[in-house]
């Protein structure tokens, strides 16, 4: 039999920490449901001590999450720890993962701690943890750039202390695969008490080598990865859930370990997150990007016809890309409707919101002769984007572009429920819409990334526009998805811009 692997998913803290990718509460509940859909084992939904807003959020989670753990993060002070206990306190099964740093120069730097500050500061973590939960974590954050000996002090003694779990991170993702599985074995090898615990492995992405470094920590003996669907995360992100799930599965031969995740539920989880995000998955990703299995040159087609494991180590459909065949039309009835979202793992909170829904999925319906899964999380996406305190909203648009002549723009916008416009000329229908709606806001704000994809196949698709917006250090990601690119564009813009006006900045867990 093999030994479990542990699925640690910290999309909802560690990938939230990515520019522009902070979530609603609503929006992080569709995604812990997609999650516990996929058989995650533990969802770390946050850091409560961040901002209340936070807090409130995992407390909803741990509400609704029956099947995998929910964690807080938490700082090694009783500050961090007790908001930790009390937003996980509904859940059916609850874990608190705190951390200190333990490099040398983390703590002179930034804790300005001596290491028996450090080790004292840990244990006393773990002891107020085991308070709320008998399921307590404990990482040394920098741990990649730590002396051996003092690792192995320090994790000594949270073990001693009660701690369930120990997370070695190569938080700057520093270290090559060689170095990081023999940082594993050694660490195993040397730290009394090293088989009562869970080792696990928190690998950042800036060389590249997130998941290399993951799967060569669980051959050395880790049992638990924290990772990230489609490696979303600051800086280079973190190791891919995806990639690493799928690794392991597909090489049996060299793995003696398994996961419990739903290997179908890969590609729509994917999807919800970066719908979410406004992050989109580049085409050549593994396992979840529109090119993954996708066979340009003729030799290769010429293989997989003749046998597909000619040139293909996994089917599609075992991670999920045949699950946007089912479809509906416009006659297609309410129940219809709100069963297919139920299945999708998409619950509206109310009836007035399913009717909202109902009525956007008629009218896509009119433009769309079929209505994909990916129409239906886009459409309620769009619907979670839209918040009855936002400042503005788009009356109407109307662009004119033709041959020769410079493309124009006029939109009109309600202002806190007063109606304004303008019109504006520009390089494209989009600049124009942009200039336009820039000019009646002022908001001063730099426009750092505009993107489109299609969402489905076809030229009826609907486009799905990302709009990242920077203003005094502070950055907001905005999304829109209509079959029209120009009003997806100015849906975008506008929920950028009422992210930048409406909602205060999220604390970054470890500032």
């Amino acid at each position: 039999m093999q030994d479990a692997l542990i699925i640690f998913d910290t999309t909802l803290r560690d990938g939230e920490q990515s520019p522009g990718a902070a979530m609603t509460k609503d929006e992080k509940m569709r995604i812990a449901r997609q999650l516990e859909r996929l058989g995650v084992d533990v969802i770390e939904a946050g850091f409560a001590a961040a901002s209340p807003g936070d807090a409130e959020a995992i407390h909803a989670i741990a509400g609704v999450v029956k099947h995998s753990t929910v964690c807080s993060l938490a700082r090694a002070n009783e500050r961090d720890v007790r908001a930790a206990g009390e937003a996980i306190r509904p859940a059916a099964s609850g874990r608190i993962h705190t951390f200190i740093a333990t490099s040398p120069i983390h703590m002179e730097k930034k804790l300005r701690m001596q290491p028996d500050q450090v080790v004292e500061a840990a244990v006393q973590a773990v002891r107020l943890a085991l308070e709320y939960t008998d399921d307590v974590e404990f990482s040394a954050e920098d741990a990649v750039r730590s002396e051996m000996d003092f690792l192995c002090r320090i994790f000594q003694a949270v073990i001693d202390a009660g701690a369930r779990t120990i997370n070695v991170p190569d938080t700057v993702g520093y270290s090559l695969p060689s170095l990081w599985g023999e940082r594993m074995r050694r660490l195993i090898e040397r730290v009394p008490g090293s088989d009562k615990v869970v080792w696990s492995t928190h690998c950042h992405n800036d060389l590249g080598m997130a998941v290399a470094n993951s799967l060569a920590a669980v051959m050395q003996g880790a049992r638990q990865v924290e990772c990230t669907i489609n490696g979303l995360g600051e800086r280079a992100g973190n190791a891919s859930l995806e990639e690493v799930v799928m690794a392991v599965k597909t090489r049996r031969d060299v793995f003696t370990c398994d996961s419990r995740i739903d290997t179908t539920q890969i590609v729509p989880t994917s999807r919800l997150v970066s719908q979410i995000t406004g992050y989109p998955v580049q085409p050549n990703k593994a396992i979840v990007g529109a090119n993954a299995f996708a066979h340009e040159s003729g030799i290769h087609q010429d293989g997989v016809l003749k046998h597909r494991e000619t040139y293909e180590i996994m089917r599609a459909e075992d991670v999920g890309w045949s699950t946007n065949k089912l479809t509906l039309g416009k006659l297609s009835g309410r129940n219809a409707f709100r069963t297919r979202l139920s299945e999708l793992g998409i619950v509206l909170e109310s009836e007035e919101a399913l009717n909202a829904a109902f009525a956007r999925f008629k009218e896509l319906a009119d433009k769309k002769r079929e209505i994909f899964d990916e129409d239906l999380q886009a459409l309620v996406a769009a619907d979670a984007s839209v918040d009855a305190s936002d400042r503005f909203r788009l009356v109407s648009l109307k662009v004119c572009s033709e041959t020769g002549e410079i493309p124009h723009a006029h939109v009109t916008l309600s202002d806190g429920g007063s109606e304004i416009q303008a019109d504006e000329l520009g390089s494209g229908p989009v600049d124009a819409a942009f200039r336009a709606i820039e000019k009646m806001v002022e908001s001063g704000a730099g426009l750092l990334l505009y993107s489109v994809n299609n969402i489905t196949t076809g030229t009826d698709a609907q486009g799905e526009v990302t709009v990242r917006l920077a203003r005094n250090g502070r950055i907001v990601n905005g999304q829109g998805a209509d079959t029209d690119i120009v009003m997806a564009s100015a849906q975008a813009y506008l929920n950028a811009l009422n992210k930048l006006y409406g909602l205060e900045e999220r604390a970054h867990p470890q500032v």
